[in-house]
């Protein structure tokens, strides 16, 4: 049944898609709208925590890229701990992972109505979270191509953004632009490159971690990926430097041409920045830009549940009415139900509109810990299975298993420092209780599978 079901995905993503799908999944909030929680954290030392976080995040696509492209099937890593793990690690996997990104997909509407009250700041934010929701979901029911060529688009745009942004940033910098040249001093002018010491840098990290998620799309595309053996691979090894270039580079400019302690909350630093130096037709483009970004982002989150549930519901952990797909060959059920959860985000703008945000990535970067120490774990296993036949594999990872220890310790880490984090501890104590709601529905399920297996 798994593979029959599996086959009625069409393999609709070229290169092109795959590549944007996962460059535009982590260009979104965490880089606009979230490096401002960063910044006050770590000051200009931004720049070492996300070369830090990068370089984390690489060798864990490495990893769910060995294997993706080894195994192109729906659900990834979901996939990859059934199959090499166990059914409760295939359940924890894949729930885990959609309800990470119903947090993500929340965290995007979240944002959508602070950018909006750039132009309109009397509109209500719940009902602009409410129209993007409404008109993306839309867009993933009609095919796959047609979210492809969305997310396509859309990520072209904060790709082209992002780089004019670094070239106007370095105008400024060198030039003045028709005023004063800004220098390099405000690299360590108010306070030192580093001015929160060592212990700011590694608090930073947390926030930087959630920048990332996103990145682990690649894995899920390789279901519908048109040639998966070439595709994933590039993609990865691509999408990796081109995130920590756009990421460093934007952020290192933004360090340089405005003093960090000055970079606020109240919008996307990068737009409040640009409208302080004066440059307010930049700071308007920026704002389209970065509204598109959240839209484009939450496009993404809206797609990867949808598949996430299908393949769920393939290995027997979630409700077989997820398997049903359009006419177009699109999982419609599992769209739909994912969409009307983050109708939450609607209702968390309109009873908590101020620091909803930062709440909601806090939760949400516990649960992207865990599908990262899972894709880390499950390729142990995955590797030891392959061992007689490691020289066979497509697109090995390197530094196995080293990298996989060094990854998980860094996850711990982060899991530690987030209880030194105000806005952060609650999700802490959330984790054991939400992992134990998992154990408790994939034991509740085992039962009754039990029951009915026993029923003559």
């Amino acid at each position: 049944m798994s593979i029959e079901k599996h086959q009625d995905l069409v393999r609709g993503l070229k290169n092109r898609h795959i590549q944007m799908i996962a460059l535009g999944g982590a260009i979104g909030t965490g880089l606009f709208y979230g490096s401002a929680a960063t910044i006050q954290l770590a000051g200009p030392a931004i720049i070492l925590s996300y070369m830090i976080g990068g370089a984390i995040m690489y060798l864990i696509m490495r990893m769910l890229g060995e294997m993706s492209t080894q195994e192109p099937v729906a659900g990834a890593f979901s996939h990859f701990a059934y199959r090499y793990w166990g059914e409760f690690p295939g359940f924890l996997a894949g729930w885990n992972y959609w309800f990470l990104y119903i947090l993500v997909s929340m965290a995007e509407l979240t944002v959508v109505g602070i950018y909006v009250a750039y132009w309109f700041p009397d509109f209500p934010a719940w009902q602009t979270s409410l129209i993007v929701l409404v008109s993306i979901t839309a867009i993933n029911l009609v095919n796959v191509r047609l979210y492809g060529e969305f997310e396509f688009w859309f990520a072209l745009i904060k790709v082209v953004a992002v780089i004019g942004m670094i070239v106007l940033g370095c105008v400024l910098i060198f030039s003045g632009l028709g005023g004063a040249a800004t220098g390099l001093s405000n690299l360590w002018e108010h306070g030192g490159f580093l001015p929160n010491g060592p212990y700011g840098l590694l608090l930073s990290l947390v926030v930087v971690m959630f920048s990332f998620g996103g990145t682990e799309l690649i894995g899920i595309t390789a279901g519908e990926a048109a040639d998966p053996r070439n595709s994933i691979p590039r993609a990865v090894r691509q999408v990796m430097w081109r995130i920590l270039l756009f990421y460093v580079g934007a952020l290192t400019v933004m360090m340089i041409i405005y003093p960090w302690n000055k970079v606020g909350m109240e919008g996307s630093p990068f737009v409040m920045i640009f409208s302080n130096l004066g440059i307010g037709s930049a700071a308007t483009i920026l704002n389209i830009v970065i509204l598109s970004a959240a839209i484009s982002v939450y496009n993404s989150g809206i797609y990867s549940n949808g598949r996430m549930l299908y393949s769920l519901a393939e290995q027997g952990n979630a409700p077989q009415i997820f398997l049903r797909l359009s006419g177009n060959k699109v999982p419609v059920i599992a769209i739909l139900f994912s969409s009307f959860c983050t109708l939450a985000a609607v209702a968390v703008n309109y009873w908590i509109p101020d620091g909803a945000f930062m709440q909601v990535m806090a939760v949400a970067t516990t649960a992207a810990t865990i599908t990262w120490v899972m894709i880390v774990l499950v390729h142990l296993r995955f590797r030891k299975a392959h061992q007689a036949t490691s020289n066979g594999l497509f697109f090995k990872a390197p530094f196995y298993p080293y990298a996989n220890y060094i990854c998980v310790a860094f996850m711990a880490m982060i899991v530690v420092l987030m209880t030194q984090l105000e806005s952060m501890r609650s999700a802490v104590f959330v984790l054991p209780v939400w992992l134990s709601v998992l154990y408790g529905g994939y034991k509740l399920k085992a039962y009754f599978e039990a029951r009915k297996q026993a029923i003559p």
